[in-house]
């Protein structure tokens, strides 16, 4: 004879909430990863702003022939500009294998019946403005590579 199961409505409401904070994680957790690529913007722009207002101040010197050769500083600039590029490059690959990672962890836990899949998982800001400043970041070492564009 198998084993009869008694489901009190304390038992079921107990299950819904646990439900509800593990999706309410999932939520905190997608917060978390945007703070995570917001601190890469940070940086990135520092570096990427540094770097050209450097390779601008040499450049306007060595036209000004206040000084001969700005070389290195320029290159200093341009370098910097690049790792500023390449940094935010990374942190939005990274950002998005997180967040399809969390999507596909959430999916899996609905079809197990552990979430309800009632909040959705809006589009991120954070992701928008990564890449439009990538975007500024690539016209700008174009710019400076190749004296061209709005910044040249």
């Amino acid at each position: 004879m198998a084993p009869v199961t008694i489901h009190s409505k304390a038992d079921e409401i107990s299950v819904e909430l646990s439900s509800r904070r593990t999706g309410m994680s999932f939520q905190r957790t997608r917060m978390s990863a945007d703070r995570t690529l917001m601190s890469v913007i940070r940086t990135s722009l520092s570096l990427i702003s540094f770097g050209f207002t450097i390779f601008q101040v040499f450049e306007k010197l060595r036209e000004s022939g206040t000084i001969m050769h700005a070389g290195a500083a320029r290159n200093f600039g341009v370098t910097l500009v690049a790792l500023g590029i390449l940094m935010l490059i990374g942190g939005i690959i990274y950002h998005a294998q997180f967040m399809l990672h969390l999507r596909h962890q959430r999916a899996a836990m609905m079809e197990a019946g552990l979430v309800h899949g009632e909040s959705q998982f809006p589009v991120s800001l954070t992701l928008l403005t990564a890449i439009i400043l990538l975007v500024v970041g690539i016209v700008a070492i174009v710019s400076m590579l190749f004296s061209i564009g709005p910044f040249g």
